[in-house]
């Protein structure tokens, strides 16, 4: 990897890390909320839901636009990661209850949309050979940033003891994103492999389901997104509940909350290495057939917070390694020119998809308990394997991976 183009890479790759601390900024400290607002149970999925909601109808209107093709990419990351950090800054400063703090959630996930597609198009702009392992790296860094709140949660960097402020934890990953605006809007040079201005043409957004190779890619990251936010969203709290009832310290539950998130970034890179050598259609069916496994299993051991932790672990790393593997295919099947839309498309569609088991998992935790509302989210994988299986048969999946399926 040349000097410039790592420069560049880390660049991104560190502002996209900071951009999306905001993605959970406010999920991260739901019982600070719930003490001072006393939140329902729906009000505490929407902290989340709310945000999801916003970066769909904000990635729909990109895609319909062609904004990441049409105008430079860099910039549209740079302006979004900005207007997201002075949403997400809102709640914290201006203090206007419940409702208002759900519509700045929305408005920070719209203004998100801004963030994470155009920036995959901007690691594909560097990467031909090894794509796979360079929005690996970015899905990595994208996952460390969604954990980071839950990190500034648990050290207690604002605090003295107890639960930390909640609004110091929201003005510092505002702060970030404003950096990662100056990283990637200052120092960030596209690459040259992909064209970076495209003519206007919206039934792109179409066509990216009609074409079977894509259809069937995109099929794929569907159903790794029914199961990724809603373990994102509800292990953390899941861990809370299970050291909470054996004695342990909240502090602790809450660094198992940030490491079964974190855990990810590790598996992106991994899962980058491999699929770029051995083909992206087997990389992302191990990845789902591993994290369905522990969708599966995993409630079955709340009352040992020890082995809970070790599956969590597992499952996060594999949750979300093969992310970056269905982008990257998408954008190895599509028109070049279109890259930005493909990948705005692909996205909006999952992270829909996402409001069905965020709102879905807490409702089955009170019915029937954990053991028996997590094995829902195993559905996604299963569906998941299906599509990459049937797109590892066609004859255009050999464009992907230099020819590897």
């Amino acid at each position: 990897m040349n000097i410039s183009k790592t420069r560049n890479l880390l660049f991104l790759s560190l502002g996209s890390l900071l951009a999306m601390s905001l993605w959970f900024s406010a999920s991260a400290v739901v019982p600070q909320l719930t003490a001072e607002w006393s939140l329902s149970d729906s009000q505490k999925a929407w902290m989340t839901m709310s945000v999801q909601l916003g970066f769909v109808v904000g990635a729909l209107l990109s895609a319909v636009l062609n904004l990441s093709d049409r105008f430079q990419a860099r910039y549209l990351f740079a302006i979004s990661a900005v207007a997201a950090a002075g949403f997400n800054a809102a709640i914290a400063w201006l203090d206007l209850g419940v409702g208002a703090t759900l519509g700045l959630r929305a408005l920070t996930g719209l203004s998100l949309a801004g963030v994470y597609p155009p920036a995959m198009k901007l690691v594909a702009s560097w990467c031909k050979e090894d794509r796979g392992l360079g929005i690996g790296i970015l899905i990595g860094a994208l996952t460390l940033g969604s954990a980071l709140p839950h990190l500034l949660n648990a050290l207690q960097i604002f605090g003295d003891g107890g639960m930390p402020p909640w609004r110091h934890v929201l003005l510092a990953t505002s702060g970030g994103s404003v950096l990662a605006a100056l990283f990637v809007g200052l120092f960030f040079r596209p690459g040259p492999h992909l064209a970076e201005i495209a003519p206007f043409r919206w039934r792109f957004v179409i066509e990216t389901f009609r074409y079977r190779p894509t259809r069937l890619a995109n099929f794929g990251y569907l159903g790794h997104m029914w199961e990724l936010y809603a373990m994102w969203a509800w292990t953390p709290v899941f861990l809370m509940e299970s050291y909470r009832s054996a004695g342990r310290s909240v502090e602790a539950a809450r660094l198992a909350g940030f490491g079964a998130i974190a855990a990810g970034a590790a598996g992106c890179v991994v899962a980058g290495i491999f699929a770029d050598r051995i083909g992206r259609t087997t990389v992302t069916m191990a990845s789902l057939a591993v994290s369905g496994a522990c969708a599966l299993t995993v409630g079955l051991f709340s009352a040992d917070p020890d082995l809970l932790t070790a599956i969590c672990l597992l499952w996060g790393f594999a949750v979300v390694a093969d992310s970056a593997q269905f982008s990257a295919a998408v954008s190895e099947l599509t028109d070049r020119r279109y890259v930005g839309t493909a990948l705005t498309v692909q996205t909006s569609a999952g992270f829909l998809i996402t409001l069905v088991t965020i709102q879905l998992i807490p409702v089955l935790a009170d019915t029937v308990g954990w053991e028996g509302a997590f094995p829902v989210l195993a559905l996604g994988p299963i569906f998941g394997i299906l599509s990459m299986w049937r797109l590892r048969r066609l004859p255009e999946a050999t464009g992907m991976a230099s020819g590897h399926r």
